[in-house]
């Protein structure tokens, strides 16, 4: 018999909750299968079989329990039951139905991504890449679904527990005039969120200074170089990796922004790890993109790429999110035009970006109309001084609005800049 002890996350973690069982109550399961899905206060975190065998849950999904206890058994010399795969039902197609069926995915071709987010697992997710599967294809396939009875049983079983997204509450109202109410458990992530949050209102003198940034000279440069930019590296010009980019070099000339309190002491970093805020499907998270100040742009642009793809797929570990010196959030994929992002604890100082937006500015005299963008720059006011703040907040505005400065004196400074 195998006992399946719940791992420690990591230091100071001394209890987690159970996010999902992957298998069910008796399945038969594989060695290194993962078989369930736990949620600590930074991460969530698989699971996985250490033998092969019948499985005997113990701890139920939403239990809190204590790191080292056991939550399941593995029945070595048992077999249970095997997960029965989907019936391939026949349905009735048209020519050109045939015809919009997607194309057989090849090895080493990029999947394609759907139109729709959907929410896979990490054991579906790693079945999907093995097999070749694409979400599209998923969605296809299921669109011509005959359902049956027990797809309904299904439905009505697990309505309750269905949250629906923005993409799939209808434009009419929803509300149906009853008074009732809905209850769930916090999770283990949220929890930890709102104590970090509190803590930092109340144990820091946080402060926020703004400006604004002319994006035209970004905007016309990713114009410019964008296709030739994702020919060469294989990734997106975006916005962010110019700010991370803005904002090692102007920590460079302030580096008291860079810098943490430890007790009675004033802890300088001589690097900057960048943690940028990504909305993950169990809350926002915050990995980082390590020793920033010496990546090009194209380098910042995969990082963030493979880390984003991480946190969205519930994939991210605590080693993706330990430590980070300084923090940038971008509110502004949100429609947000202003403001004050909160500290990212132990960290000194965080940077909000909103949205971009047409406004009419004074120019050499004259009235011009601009695409322009509101940022933010919390502080601790313990540690950093207004005039730090202000100064380090016009430097990434000067950097932003003139990105040779990035470069100090390079030849070709656009294209050295873009690594063309």
């Amino acid at each position: 018999m195998i006992e399946i002890k719940v791992p420690s996350p990591g230091e100071s973690i001394t209890e987690v909750q159970i996010a999902a069982w992957l298998v069910e109550d008796g399945q038969q399961v594989e060695k290194d299968q993962d078989v369930v899905e736990i949620d600590s206060d930074k991460a969530t975190l698989p699971v996985a079989a250490e033998a092969d065998g019948k499985i005997k849950i113990i701890a139920q999904e939403g239990d809190t329990v204590e790191v080292g206890s056991i939550i399941a058994t593995i029945d070595t010399e048992a077999k249970g039951t095997i997960q029965k795969k989907p019936e391939n039902k026949k349905v009735e197609t048209t020519a050109k139905q045939e015809e919009a069926k997607p194309a057989a995915v090849t090895k080493k071709q990029e999947l394609p991504k759907a139109d729709i987010n959907l929410t896979v697992s990490p054991l579906a997710r790693k079945l999907m890449e093995n097999e070749n599967i694409s979400e599209q294809q998923l969605i296809d396939f299921f669109k011509s679904h005959r359902i049956g009875k027990k797809d309904v049983e299904f439905y009505l079983n697990e309505k309750d527990n269905f949250t629906p997204t923005a993409t799939t509450v209808p434009t009419s109202s929803t509300w149906d005039g009853t008074r009732n109410t809905d209850k769930k458990k916090m999770s283990m992530l949220r929890k930890k969120l709102a104590q970090r949050l509190v803590s930092v209102k109340n144990e820091t003198a946080m402060l926020t200074t703004f400006n604004e940034v002319n994006m035209t000279p970004i905007m016309e440069l990713r114009k410019k170089y964008k296709e030739s930019f994702k020919e060469k590296h294989d990734v997106g010009l975006g916005f962010m990796s110019f700010f991370t980019k803005a904002v090692t070099e102007a920590i460079a000339h302030v580096p008291s922004i860079n810098s943490q309190i430890d007790g009675d002491e004033i802890v300088q970093f001589n690097y900057v790890d960048v943690g940028i805020a990504v909305s993950a499907p169990k809350g926002l998270v915050v990995p980082v993109v390590r020793n920033a100040e010496m990546l090009t742009l194209a380098e910042i642009e995969k990082e963030i790429k493979r880390l984003a793809v991480k946190a969205r797929e519930n994939r991210i570990t605590i080693q993706d999110m330990e430590g980070g010196t300084f923090t940038i959030t971008n509110g502004g994929v949100f429609g947000s035009m202003l403001s004050t992002p909160i500290l990212n604890p132990p960290q000194s100082a965080i940077l909000g970006m909103h949205n971009i937006v047409e406004r009419p500015i004074a120019v050499n005299g004259k009235v011009e109309i601009h695409p322009m963008m509101f940022i933010a720059l919390s502080y601790d006011h313990r540690l950093i001084d207004g005039r730090e703040s202000v100064g380090f907040l016009v430097k990434v505005k000067e950097m932003l609005e003139n990105p040779e400065r990035m470069l100090f004196g390079a030849k070709d400074p656009l294209e050295v800049l873009l690594g063309l």
